[in-house]
C-alpha cells in the first residue's frame, strides 16, 4: 500500500468514527477498535506532550507533524470532522424517522465487534473472562443510570468535559450519553448555541485534560495487562448494547434547545410488545436486515485486514 492509499484508508476510518460519534449511544472508539487503529490512536494522542507543544509554539511545524504522527492523526481527524459535519443531517433523519433500523444496524455492529475484540486477546483464560464480565456489568450500570441534577459551576463543567471525552477512547458508550447522565448535555449544547465562550473554554479544557490523561492510562493498561484490558473493553462493548437496543418506550421527555419535546428517559421493550405499548410498527424484518448488515460490515473489515496482512507478509 503506497503513502496516498495509506492516508486514504485512515481518512475513511475517520469517516466511520465520526459517523458513529454523531449517534447518541455509539462511540467512535468502537470503530477505531474494529478497524485496527485503536492503539495507534492512543499512541498519537499520547505524543501530544511538552515537546510537541514546544515545536508548535516555536513554529517548527514539520517537527510537530512528525512528533505527533501527523501522517496518521491528521487524515483521521479530517475524516472525523468531515463526517460529523456532513452526516449529521442523515443521522438526525434516521433517528427521527427510522430509529429501529439505525439502532439495529449499530446493535449488530457492536455485538459482533465485542466478540471480535475479545478474540484479539492473546490469552483467553479465567482472568480475561472475569475482566470481560466486569466490563459488561460496568457498562450496563452506566447505561441504566438516570440523568442527574448537577451544579452549573465551572469546576463541574470542567469535570464533565474530562469524563465525557473518555468515551471517545472507550469503545461502547458515547460522550453525549455521559453528558446526559451527568445532567449537562442540554447545558453544554445551549452554551455552544449561545457561544458562551467561558463555558466552552472551561469544558474544552476539561476535554483536553481528560483525553491526554486517560489515553495514557489505557495505553499503559494495554501494554502491561493486554489480554485483561482487551477483555474488559470487549465486555464494556457488550454492556453498552443495553443503550442501543432498537425497541424502546419513552417514559420521560425533555425540551431541547429548539424548544422541541424530545425523548429523555427510555426503557427497552421486546419487539412483540412494541406495537401494543407504542402504537408503532416494530419493523422486525427490516431490523433483522440492518442487524445483519452491521455484522456483515465488521466481518468484511476483519477479512480485508487479514488479507492485507497476509499480502504484506508474503509480498
Amino acid at each position: 500500500m503506497n503513502h496516498f492509499q495509506s492516508k486514504l484508508l485512515v481518512f475513511l476510518k475517520g469517516l466511520g468514527m465520526g459517523a458513529a460519534d454523531i449517534v447518541p449511544g455509539v462511540s467512535g472508539g468502537t470503530i477505531a477498535f474494529i478497524t485496527g487503529i485503536y492503539e495507534n490512536l492512543l499512541d498519537s494522542i499520547n505524543s501530544v506532550d511538552r515537546k510537541a507543544l514546544q515545536y508548535l509554539f516555536s513554529f517548527k511545524l514539520k517537527a510537530f507533524y512528525d512528533h505527533v504522527n501527523g501522517t496518521f492523526l491528521f487524515p483521521l481527524l479530517f475524516g472525523i470532522g468531515l463526517s460529523i459535519s456532513t452526516l449529521a443531517r442523515l443521522a438526525h433523519y434516521m433517528l427521527e424517522n427510522h430509529p429501529i433500523m439505525l439502532w439495529s444496524f449499530f446493535f449488530g455492529l457492536v455485538l459482533i465487534s465485542a466478540f471480535s475484540v475479545f478474540q484479539k486477546a492473546e490469552e483467553r483464560n479465567i482472568k480475561s473472562v472475569i475482566a470481560g464480565i466486569i466490563g459488561t456489568v460496568v457498562a450496563y450500570v452506566i447505561t441504566e443510570a438516570s440523568p442527574a441534577t448537577t451544579p452549573d459551576n465551572y469546576l463541574f463543567i470542567f469535570l464533565s468535559g474530562a469524563i465525557a471525552i473518555c468515551a471517545m477512547i472507550l469503545p461502547g458508550i458515547s460522550g453525549s450519553f455521559i453528558l446526559l447522565i451527568l445532567g449537562k448535555y442540554q447545558f453544554i449544547m445551549g452554551a455552544i448555541k449561545d457561544f458562551n465562550i467561558v463555558v466552552i473554554l472551561v469544558f474544552g479544557a476539561g476535554c483536553i485534560l481528560g483525553l491526554l490523561s486517560f489515553a495514557r492510562i489505557v495505553s499503559w493498561l494495554l501494554k502491561k495487562y493486554g489480554a485483561i484490558t482487551i477483555a474488559f473493553l470487549a465486555g464494556f462493548m457488550l454492556g453498552s448494547l443495553n443503550k442501543i437496543w432498537p425497541w424502546k418506550q419513552t417514559t420521560s421527555f425533555r425540551i431541547n434547545r429548539k424548544g422541541e419535546s424530545v425523548p429523555f428517559i427510555q426503557e427497552n421493550i421486546m419487539p412483540q410488545h412494541y406495537m401494543e405499548k407504542t402504537g408503532n410498527d416494530p419493523h422486525i424484518f427490516l431490523a433483522i436486515l440492518f442487524f445483519a448488515l452491521g455484522i456483515l460490515i465488521v466481518v468484511s473489515l476483519e477479512k480485508f485486514a487479514r488479507y492485507k496482512s497476509e499480502k504484506g507478509r508474503y509480498g
